[in-house]
């Protein structure tokens, strides 16, 4: 490489911006969008894993781990495999972190034993990238056991990840915004705007307003193809939040529990090794000493993580990269190796510094929808996470319902890419729909696929003994075909897996 080139010059070779036809401009906005759309995560981590909120004196400790595993993450994906895709501790999976801790298991387990386990699980997801398991029939090169996974399912399931990530990000953006929001009659619904109650102050009728403003604001400039769209609409979601009262200058000036300019006394808690204040190394210092007779569960929670980890940061991971075209031939994302990597190095380096699951967020496609399509993407993302630890105050003034707007936006994007399915074809029509549906409807994207590939293997297997019936009928009156199984041996473990995680319960 010319010694002379410039820092820019470098970066622009390093990752690529050049060639997929990106900028540094596009890219840094990205960046932006993508932190806006996902740092929430920085108050609402330590909050579903700690009961007692910012009363209990470890929040402010978890609040640092938690960027700190955000930060680790994200700078693997950038410089390991150079992807526009950012990751924090897993939602869903904080919350199990919490449920552990809060005893609903029926054990009284530590903090440091929770992420002892999520340390455990990351060790393991990390074998699953690293173990060989046969070689690439094309290229004739080794291919991971995690790949050979991915490899298994099959193509009606994939395109639906796609379409369900879409709908998935978007529903969490309507429910950001409380556009959509818990219903005693419907489980779910729509806000009711008629109502005086939801339009006072902190009410869901403002939120509402915030996120539907910033989305309106997104499509328009999206329309216009302005640059920096999604970061505008951000924006503009949060200049309209304030006369609302959907967000306040009080968490500029410490008005608001927890949210502190004082980030020295936040490191002092975090490294005193001290389980009643800092969670740094907590899975080491108490993680051990497990509950007597607490094996079998211990056991069937690493599993529940794992699997999680694994199907929600691939479900990710296709679907934003397959909106980015960052996709082989096959479907498969570039580098995705590297991003297995990056995840399950991140999981267990996230565990050590004491926060739960570290994944690939869903809210990575809103860089995406704002141009993001290179490692320098999520660069900018792990240098805004760095910099919240001692600016929280100020992100923590951006409401989650303007964020919300470019959730919704991903959601129109992503959803173009129904027309891929084929649904002329029942065996790929029913797997593909309940993948998609249930994604929503569940609330995870794990479960989403495992409902896709449990009706995908037991509907072609069934539809396969009928047609071998049909056949030895027909073979007497003449020509007929041999029909064959179009299961693959991964799907059927695939989908073995999946019948576990479903049936058997944590506790044994």
């Amino acid at each position: 490489m010319n010694s002379k080139m410039s820092l820019k010059e470098k970066a622009d070779g390093f990752f690529g911006i050049s060639k997929h036809h990106s900028s540094f401009k596009e890219e840094i906005i990205a960046g932006i969008a993508t932190f806006l759309a996902m740092s929430y995560i920085l108050i609402v981590n330590p909050n579903s894993i700690l009961w007692g909120g910012t009363a209990d004196p470890r929040w402010s400790s978890l609040f640092i781990a938690t960027a700190l595993g955000a930060i680790i993450g994200t700078l693997l994906m950038s410089l390991l495999a150079k992807m526009p895709f950012a990751q924090a501790s897993g939602m869903g999976l904080n919350s199990t972190v919490g449920t552990i801790v809060g005893g609903a298991l029926g054990f009284s387990f530590t903090l440091g034993n929770a992420l002892l386990l999520v340390l455990i699980s990351g060790i393991i997801f990390f074998l699953l990238t690293i173990i060989p398991c046969g070689k690439n029939k094309e290229t004739g090169k080794l291919i991971s056991l995690r790949e050979k996974i991915f490899e298994g399912i099959p193509s009606s399931v994939r395109k639906a990840i796609t379409v369900g990530i879409g709908l998935f990000i978007a529903y969490i953006g309507f429910q950001n915004s409380k556009i959509i929001v818990s219903d005693p009659y419907v489980i779910s619904g729509f806000v009711d705007l008629t109502s005086s109650a939801n339009w006072a102050l902190g009410g869901p009728g403002r939120t509402a307003i915030v996120g539907l403003f910033s989305f309106i604001v997104i499509a328009v400039l999206s329309h216009y193809k302005v640059k920096g769209a999604v970061i505008i609409g951000i924006f503009a979601g949060t200049l309209l939040a304030l006369p609302l009262g959907v967000t306040s200058v009080d968490c500029l000036i410490e008005n608001v529990p927890g949210v502190t300019w004082k980030f020295w006394e936040n490191f002092s808690n975090f490294f005193s090794m001290d389980p009643s204040k800092g969670v740094f190394f907590s899975c080491f210092t108490e993680g051990f000493s497990f509950p007597e007779g607490s094996l079998a569960t211990c056991v069937m929670l690493v599993i529940t993580f794992s699997m999680i980890d694994m199907f929600d940061t691939m479900g990710t991971v296709v679907g934003c990269a397959t909106n980015a075209g960052l996709i082989d031939e096959n479907g498969k994302p570039i580098n995705y190796n590297k991003i297995m990597y990056a995840d399950s190095i991140a999981t267990v380096l996230g565990a050590a510094v004491g926060t739960s699951t570290v994944t690939t967020f869903v809210e990575s496609g809103a860089g995406v929808a704002a141009g993001g399509k290179t490692g320098f993407t999520s660069l900018v993302t792990a240098l805004l996470f760095f910099l919240s630890i001692f600016l929280l105050p100020l992100f923590a003034f951006i409401p989650s319902a303007a964020a919300a707007g470019a959730l919704m936006y991903v959601g129109v994007l992503m959803m173009s890419n129904v027309k891929d399915i084929d649904f002329k074809e029942i065996t790929n029509a029913v797997p593909a729909f309940l993948t998609i549906i249930m994604m929503v409807l569940s609330y995870s994207i794990t479960k989403g696929i495992g409902i896709g590939m449990i009706s995908y293997v037991i509907i072609s297997s069934l539809v396969y003994v009928v047609d071998l019936v049909k056949y030895a009928i027909d073979k007497k009156k003449g020509k007929v075909t041999l029909p064959k199984y179009s299961v693959s041996i991964v799907s059927i473990v695939v989908c073995a897996l999946f019948l576990v995680y479903f049936l058997v319960p944590v506790t044994l």
